[in-house]
């Protein structure tokens, strides 16, 4: 299934909730941001927060760890989409498979928000 537009996104984000009987769903969209989809019917929509991009490679994979690491650390799940999400825009920027690291998250996140 070719996914182009926002209710294309949300169609497929609805078929894999319930197909794969998930509890949540979350699609990756590229510089599009990201799709959190709850077992609840909820939609959010994640904005990129990537700035310049040099290397994609484990940003998925810093996704998933950020995300994880933050729902067992008590966050919700729109709250770990957009830690993740700060995440993947830091490793996005690092050419090569790079770690995220705490300090550089939390600066990144504080400096977003003075700015935004």
């Amino acid at each position: 299934m070719l996914i182009g537009n926002d209710d294309e996104i949300q169609f497929a984000g609805k078929q894999l909730l319930d197909k794969l009987q998930a509890k949540n769903i979350l699609l990756t969209l590229g510089s599009k941001g990201m799709a959190l989809f709850e077992s609840n019917g909820a939609y959010s929509h994640v904005q990129t927060k990537t700035r310049k991009v040099a290397d994609v490679s484990g940003a998925g994979d810093t996704v998933i760890s950020t995300m994880t690491a933050a729902m067992i650390g008590g966050a919700n799940e729109r709250e770990a989409a957009s830690l993740a999400n700060y995440a993947a825009s830091i490793v996005c920027e690092e050419v090569g498979i790079v770690p995220i690291e705490v300090d550089k998250l939390k600066a990144e996140i504080i400096a977003r928000e003075v700015n935004e």
